[in-house]
């Protein structure tokens, strides 16, 4: 279909489908930068809290991700992609409104936000690998994908810093307006075949079946009810039942959900016939590494705002180098993937997870922000946009066309989630080692036993992904 299009059509058909990535990371951002600002403002007294006005929304963009991949493939890709822009510009509205109610609401809010989003990451994911045959255009386009994550980070914390000066609901209410003349965009720039799906060939019952809906239901309760345990122990204690039954009822639903998938489900959520050595090798370091990045952005931001005390508009100005440093990772990505291989590029963005994590934890808060701190924000980049364009030019290779929906899924489930996961590991191992945080330097303790968290999970990821990359050459000599 790319064929067809002349240089501006492309562009402008590219440019839109990436604001899919752009607005998921800036509806990720502008709570995380304005975090003691809500705090403040909906009475928020448990700092444990916090945390869950940026988990929400990764907890419901990681677990309803699969299934938003399968309704495109089933309804199709540029109708949900459409939906998913409209539903962002809802619940990002009623997340503005929740100022005249209270914190519940406004997570709440936060939590739908996160469907929308998930509605958008693998349906643009999915339009463009419907879009472009594999090659060299292709990886351009995956890789312009991944580079407007660490734009629509940058933008979604300037901006709502900017904004919540004068009243932080505009942050959200200026974010649902975009959000519409988006949608209205789309709706004229995405070629008309990719509106279609396969659900109109089918009955009522084949959909159903093909939606798989006993396999999305376990499959989507495990995995709230895992991250709900992570992300809710910090907060109240793992001593408290209703957090550790829910941890095991999460584990107890997984082998459900596999049983599901290969043995009941005509049409399983997740094609495991593609899920060989180095899918599940890309899957298993991309997950460690967007781990360790939910502790490294959340904790960089409490690190500035509550031990160095710097403003939420100044905190967007420190975190704005991801901007050149991400979009350099993200076109170096897509020029050399078809030289190299995934299995270095994993290995160099895994290594970029470990060092960003490492320059935090080791950063001394009297330290200029030129020190350490501006450094990691140069390094940690690389990691997210080595790793992304990465697995899904991988997954979405060895996916047919019909199966779009769910390639990209896989990919920005693992990220999404595991954003909202390691926030989780984090938080616990911070109020654990943090006596309370009751004292500046008992903060910075905490802050480091969540960074220490982050590189462990980084480390994780490098050892897999040098274990892979040690296995494949050994692969390569055996069959030269």
């Amino acid at each position: 279909m790319s064929e067809s299009f002349s240089l501006p059509q492309e562009i402008a058909f590219v440019a839109v489908v990436c604001l899919a990535q752009l607005y998921t990371q800036i509806g990720l951002w502008q709570a995380l930068v304005i975090t003691h600002t809500l705090g403040d403002s909906l009475k928020i007294n448990n700092p444990g809290t916090l945390s869950w006005l940026i988990a929400g929304y990764s907890l419901t963009v990681g677990t309803f991700i699969l299934f938003a991949g399968r309704l495109g493939d089933l309804f199709g890709h540029k109708r949900l992609l459409l939906i998913g822009f409209l539903w962002l510009a809802l619940w990002s509205l009623v997340a503005g409104l929740s100022v005249y109610s209270n914190y519940v609401l406004f997570i709440f809010a936060r939590v739908l936000q996160g469907i929308g989003s998930a509605l958008m990451m693998p349906n643009g994911i999915a339009v463009l690998g419907v879009a472009y045959q594999p090659g060299k255009r292709k990886n351009l386009a995956f890789a312009a994908f991944a580079a407007c994550a660490p734009i629509g980070g940058a933008l979604g914390a300037v901006f709502s810093a900017l904004l919540a000066l004068a009243w932080w609901p505009w942050s959200f209410y200026v974010f649902a307006i975009a959000l519409v003349a988006t949608a209205i965009l789309g709706y004229f720039v995405i070629p008309d075949p990719l509106l279609a799906g396969n659900a109109r060939k089918l009955s009522l019952r084949a959909t159903i079946t093909e939606l798989d809906l006993p396999g999305a239901t376990v499959g989507i309760a495990s995995l709230v009810l895992i991250n709900f345990a992570f992300n809710q122990a910090p907060i109240v204690g793992w001593s408290e039942p209703y957090v550790y039954v829910t941890l095991i009822i999460g584990v107890l639903l997984v082998p459900l959900f596999f049983y599901i998938e290969l043995r009941l489900s005509p049409a399983p959520l997740i094609p495991f016939a593609v899920v060989k050595a180095e899918v599940a090798f890309v899957l298993a370091a991309t997950a460690c590494g967007w781990a360790a990045f939910g502790g490294w952005v959340f904790y960089l931001v409490q690190f500035w705002q509550v031990l160095r005390g710097v403003s939420p508009l100044l905190t967007g100005a420190m975190i704005s180098p991801v901007i050149v440093s991400g979009s350099l990772a993200a076109l170096v990505t897509g020029l050399l993937l078809h030289r190299i291989g995934p299995s270095w590029i994993m290995m160099i963005a895994m290594v970029c997870f470990t060092l960003g994590n490492v320059l935090i934890a080791i950063a001394p808060v009297d330290q200029t922000y030129w020190g350490l701190t501006f450094v990691a924000t140069l390094v940690a980049p690389f990691g997210m946009d080595m790793s992304f364009p990465a697995a899904t030019v991988i997954l979405s290779n060895a996916v047919g066309k019909k199966h779009q929906g769910i390639a990209g899924s896989l990919v920005a489930t693992v990220v999404n989630y595991s954003i909202s996961l390691g926030l989780g590991f984090a938080g616990t191992a911070e109020v654990h080692v943090n006596n309370g945080g009751k004292t500046p330097e008992d903060l910075l303790k905490g802050y480091r036993g969540a960074e220490y968290v982050g590189i462990g999970l980084a480390a994780l990821g490098l050892c897999i992904s040098i274990i892979f990359l040690l296995k494949e050459r050994q692969g390569s000599k055996k069959v030269s």
